[in-house]
């Protein structure tokens, strides 16, 4: 693997920042491959309970590296997490704007935390593509005529306007994007990873738990773990079993 990505643990928090500033951090096959490799390595740590993407530099993702894209490469690399994500929660820390792929890297990511000037928005039409990623599924998140017109004029939204729309969860100086991100999924890792892997699994399907899946959280060494710490008034020490 080349430096595409940059890997770095803090604490249960991975963190995970794309690192092409000087391409505006677009994802090229390389980076694809590198950044997919990192959130399924990220995912399979049971010491990682909550990971942050972010980017290097001013710019989150300027979304496909479209010089990479005329050459003929794979861009299929992610295809993968725009459509099921992984199962450890994922905040997205916007530094700058998140464009094309890289809007729909943050939609596939569970939490977000942007960047006051950061901008969010699906510039494919302008190329004569379309959001192949996820982008087309804005319309499940926000209303339909919102969507439209992010999708069909490919003009990017503000900060501020994705937070109205519901799809930011903090808008926070530029300075402050990464501690915060950081706090969020810190107070994420805090909790029992069994019961944040179920919460995440069940409200991403939209569905009610199957009696298999309250045996195995509810029947968990973890959570005779949660309810004893309770009862002694001490942090739990979760094992995720």
């Amino acid at each position: 693997m080349s430096d595409r990505v940059l890997i770095e643990q803090r604490g249960h928090v991975r963190v995970l920042t794309l690192n092409r500033p000087e391409a505006r951090n677009a994802l090229d096959p390389a980076a694809m491959e590198e950044l997919s490799a990192a959130l399924r390595a990220a995912d399979d740590d049971p010491g990682t309970r909550a990971i942050v993407l972010t980017g290097a530099g001013t710019v989150f993702c300027a979304g496909l590296d479209m010089k990479a894209f005329a050459r003929g490469g794979d861009i299929k690399g992610l295809v993968w997490f725009y459509h099921r994500s992984v199962p450890t929660p994922v905040i997205a820390a916007l530094n700058g704007p998140a464009l094309g792929g890289g809007f729909e890297l943050v939609l596939a990511c569970d939490l977000v935390v942007a960047a006051e000037d950061a901008r969010l928005g699906m510039a494919e039409v302008k190329r004569g593509l379309f959001a192949g990623g996820g982008g087309t599924t804005l319309s499940q998140r926000i209303p339909m005529a919102l969507a439209l017109e992010m999708g069909l004029t490919g003009d990017p939204v503000t900060a501020a306007q994705a937070r109205e729309y519901g799809l930011v969860n903090r808008v926070v100086p530029a300075d402050r994007v990464l501690a915060e991100a950081l706090a969020l999924a810190a107070r994420i890792a805090g909790n029992g990873p069994l019961g944040v892997a179920m919460t995440k699994k069940l409200m991403r399907q939209r569905r009610w738990c199957t009696p298999d899946e309250v045996q195995e959280v509810f029947g968990s060494a973890d959570a005779k773990e949660g309810a004893r710490a309770f009862a002694e008034g001490r942090a739990p020490e979760w094992t995720g079993r």
